[in-house]
């Protein structure tokens, strides 16, 4: 069984051959090693000889003994096809010390088209900023979307709404959707949990002790979608005998973001047009990591959990999402690309004789898109002249 991912597909495309450094990102196990052997098929079947490509994984013990940028440099240079474009291939490259100067060579004294892929948003920082600004392109890799799970599982307008439950519980990690059973999916998930807080949390931390990490990430699943203090964080880790400050706990969420695990939203000033120093919000990469972590069902705090699946969702659809305030009244999220600007709220389902869901939307005074989206079929239509989509529909439009 295959899953397809044609919009990932679609951007590698757009930019082969491209001079650009194609840099792919994402949480593990998301599907950015099965993209980049798709790829590579694709690049065969195009006509180009299995000469002319040169694949690493660094998690593969084969590497092993590429330690650092030399080692990657003179491995490339000795397997490379001198008389045609090279395409160069280069798996979770984090491993690699000093592997943006190889890059950089490569860039500069090869006819190559040149593809690398990390689960650590530090991999674009530090000196890779510095010495590849500007020739660089981001694709960032999340689990599947709903529309994606959906059509793997061969969904129809009868069976949208369990499966949406389902993908609540099972998420979108692509190894875990094509397993045959709930219990691998469930050992699936604990493995993809431990893989990320260990070799990209913990380690990077430089800490033996992870029991504090998986404390705050518990915290944070267990609060998606609700204000969070760092303060607040560390109060409750010391009052559970943990020995932390809130400098520890704030660098600690920092490194959960690098490693894609979660995802801030900053809170929005709209009447102002400023961001706010006031609590944030935090969501995680895949409501089905959160649900097997806490053993909970898609029924436990389904309205933040939908809310979580949205503000995903946007990011994936290339939006920069922020959680809005218009005079006290919250806005779930404002979304921006370019000069668009969407205001979006998701709920269950809209409240009897109650308007607030509408009326946090409808006195913002200017002429954006403002939506309400329900879990509901029966809530679409128009309330106060704000439009009111079914989710399920919104999900499956891209």
């Amino acid at each position: 069984m295959i899953i397809t991912r044609d919009k990932y597909m679609n951007f590698l495309n757009e930019f082969k051959d491209n001079e650009a450094i194609k840099v792919i990102t994402g949480i593990r196990r998301s599907g950015k090693t099965f993209l980049m052997n798709m790829f590579i098929d694709h690049l065969k079947e195009e006509g180009i000889d299995e000469s002319q490509i040169i694949y690493i994984n660094f998690e593969d013990m084969a590497f092993n003994t590429i330690k650092n940028e030399i080692d990657l440099y003179n491995y490339v240079h000795t397997h490379e096809n001198k008389t045609k474009k090279n395409y160069l291939f280069f798996d979770e490259i984090q491993n690699v010390n000093n592997w943006e100067k190889a890059i950089n060579s490569f860039r500069i004294d090869m006819d190559a088209d040149i593809y690398i892929t990390g689960s650590n948003s530090h991999l674009l920082s530090g000196e890779m900023a510095t010495l590849l600004a500007g020739r660089y392109v981001e694709l960032t890799i999340y689990p599947l979307s709903f529309k994606e799970y959906y059509d793997f599982k061969k969904g129809a307008p009868q069976t949208a709404y369990k499966l949406f439950t389902e993908y609540l519980v099972d998420g979108g990690f692509p190894a875990v959707d094509i397993a045959p059973s709930d219990n691998l999916k469930t050992a699936l998930k604990h493995g993809i949990f431990d893989s990320v807080v260990l070799r990209d949390i913990a380690l990077r931390a430089n800490t033996r002790d992870d029991k504090a990490i998986v404390a705050i990430i518990e915290y944070l699943m267990g609060e998606i979608g609700s204000p969070i203090s760092a303060t607040n964080i560390s109060n409750t880790l010391r009052s559970n005998g943990f020995k932390t400050t809130t400098a520890t706990v704030i660098s600690y969420l920092n490194l959960l973001q690098q490693s894609y695990l979660f995802y801030a939203a900053k809170k929005y000033d709209i009447r102002g047009k400023k961001m706010l120093s006031t609590l944030g919000k935090y969501y995680v990469a895949d409501t089905g990591l959160r649900n097997t972590r806490l053993n909970k069902n898609y029924r436990d705090n389904i309205g933040h959990q939908i809310e979580n699946v949205v503000y995903i969702e946007l990011l994936r659809r290339g939006y920069t999402v922020d959680v809005g305030d218009y005079s006290g009244k919250e806005i779930d999220f404002i979304a921006r690309k370019g000069e668009e600007v969407e205001y979006y709220q998701v709920t269950e389902h809209l409240p009897e004789n109650d308007t607030r869901e509408t009326d946090n939307l409808r006195y913002i005074p200017d002429g954006y898109k403002k939506v309400v989206l329900s879990l509901s079929q029966f809530d679409a239509g128009k309330v106060d002249g704000i439009d009111v989509q079914y989710l399920i529909d919104w999900l499956l439009e891209e």
